[in-house]
């Protein structure tokens, strides 16, 4: 393997593995006391929210008690620990050189949250989608805003 494929591997290693649990991209790059703090943010909301929960019942497509059992307060930190996660340890595995890198992290955490804030009421094509598939949605959006951004940011910053 090269070692500019190996450069790749490990970027996209360290942003899944912060996709898989905060924390977990920074440990891989050796940022061990960063990690460890993103982990333990990650278990406080996560407790505090009653999110392990709240994922639970809406695979099992309870989405009222989805509703009921989450703690909003808490849960409305997780959009940012996550996507910041996830941007960091990518940044610190050589990733997000280019100018405006961060933007599709940052307008996912921001309509992630958004989605958040509107999951108890906000229903698609008549489903209460709750908090976890409402969120889980808005990513997309949010990446699609960031990466148009970006490019038109480049773009301007060429010409």
């Amino acid at each position: 393997m090269s070692g500019r494929m190996k450069e790749k591997s490990h970027k996209l290693e360290a942003l899944l593995w912060s996709v898989a649990l905060p924390g977990f991209g920074q440990i891989l790059n050796k940022k061990y006391l960063k990690g460890i703090l993103l982990f333990l943010l990650e278990i406080l909301v996560n407790v505090q929210g009653n999110f392990n929960e709240v994922i639970l019942l809406s695979f099992h497509g309870e989405i009222e008690a989805a509703i009921q059992q989450t703690n909003y307060h808490w849960i409305m930190f997780y959009p940012c620990l996550y996507f910041f996660a996830m941007w960091d340890a990518y940044k610190d595995a050589g990733g997000g050189k280019k100018p405006y890198s961060s933007l599709p992290f940052v307008f996912s955490a921001y309509f992630v949250a958004v989605g958040t804030i509107y999951s108890s009421r906000l229903t698609l094509f008549g489903l209460l989608l709750g908090p976890i598939w409402l969120p889980i949605l808005s990513v997309i959006p949010g990446l699609l805003l960031g990466f148009l951004l970006q490019w038109i940011l480049r773009k301007k910053l060429i010409t």
